[in-house]
């Protein structure tokens, strides 16, 4: 004791040495800092997500934006529209005309001539019926011949095949009438023309090509987003998600949707069972119907916009989180899921 006495005593400048106050109060606090953050990492709940980008599209293939085709060959005679036209159903779109403008004319005459054909076509086979019944009842007494017989049976099918051919030419004709009659092609609904595809009037357009672009009026949206392979064993149809859509103003926490603003609810509704080319699976997600908010009106989200959704899954410790998301591990199985999975095994 002595000697450790007049050690210290030969070094005066090294005993006068005192560690700061600042520097006990700074390690004290970071001590502090560590243990809560510690704390809260391991005590506070996080919502674990998958994500995915996406557009918003609709629900019913009817509702989605379909081609007006033209139903004949012809020439563009009028257009009734023009882009973003707003039509009824049943209006007029567009006015083809047949390049032969007396071809509805003529068809209609040779139709008439057909009904002639077989009216008499089928008075001709009443006459008949009527001559191989008499041959018949000859035959049975004796006064006409086994082949007279045959041959008025055989005048009777003859007929019988000509009225066959003549009602064939005459459902032949009205497909023509009738194809030729609508020229005029209408909106299949209510909606809105997106574009004017085809020329202008005097272009010549072939059956079946697209002449304009319609969008339907007032159908049910939802959001089409692709998820990581990783991730989409963990989606069932009914769970829910966070939406945040382009253009919006939103802030979104993943792990605490509670507090997100600017985000609306909504709820997978179908999940494809096959993967996309580029190895995405595509998730469907609609708006619930028990939120409190409401999707934006359509002028503000609509049809083709950009949108991001957190499909939320289990609740777990936000330090496995960040283990787990520094690992890259998959997010946590639900409950139910593992539980049968014990079951079965």
């Amino acid at each position: 004791m002595q000697s450790f006495d007049q050690h210290s005593n030969a070094f005066k400048t090294l005993s006068s040495i005192r560690m700061p106050k600042v520097i006990t109060s700074i390690a004290a606090l970071l001590i502090l800092v560590v243990g809560a953050a510690a704390l809260f990492v391991s005590l506070v709940p996080w919502v674990q997500t998958a994500s995915g980008i996406g557009v918003v599209t609709a629900l019913n293939p009817d509702d989605r934006d379909q081609d007006i085709n033209a139903l004949v060959s012809g020439r563009i005679d009028e257009w009734f529209v023009r882009d973003g036209s707003a039509v009824k159903r049943g209006d007029p779109i567009v006015k083809l005309s047949d390049n032969d403008p007396q071809l509805l004319d003529r068809l209609k005459a040779e139709r008439s001539q057909v009904e002639l054909q077989l009216e008499a076509a089928q008075s001709a086979l009443v006459t008949a019926q009527r001559d191989n019944r008499r041959m018949t009842s000859l035959l049975a007494d004796g006064l006409v011949s086994q082949r007279d017989t045959e041959q008025a049976s055989l005048k009777v099918d003859d007929f019988r095949g000509r009225i066959a051919e003549l009602n064939a030419q005459l459902n032949r004709l009205d497909v023509g009438l009738s194809r030729q009659s609508e020229q005029i092609v209408r909106a299949p609904r209510d909606g809105f023309i997106l574009s004017v595809n085809a020329g202008d009037t005097s272009t010549y357009v072939s059956t079946g090509q697209t002449l304009a672009r319609f969008v339907p009026d007032s159908p049910e949206r939802v959001l089409q987003i692709n998820i990581n392979g990783r991730d989409i064993a963990l989606i069932q149809p009914g769970a829910e998600a966070r939406i945040e859509f382009e253009g919006w103003p939103a802030v979104q926490f993943s792990g605490w949707p509670s507090v997100a603003v600017g985000t609306f609810s909504g709820k997978v509704v179908a999940v494809d069972p096959s993967a996309q080319p580029d190895g995405r699976f595509r998730v469907i997600i609609a708006e619930d119907p028990d939120a409190e908010i409401p999707w934006p009106e359509e002028r503000f989200v609509r049809f083709g916009a950009g949108a991001r959704a957190w499909i939320l899954l289990e609740t777990v410790p936000l330090g496995y989180e960040l283990w787990r998301q520094m690992n890259a591990f998959p997010p946590t199985l639900p409950a139910n899921t593992a539980s049968t999975r014990s079951e079965q095994g």
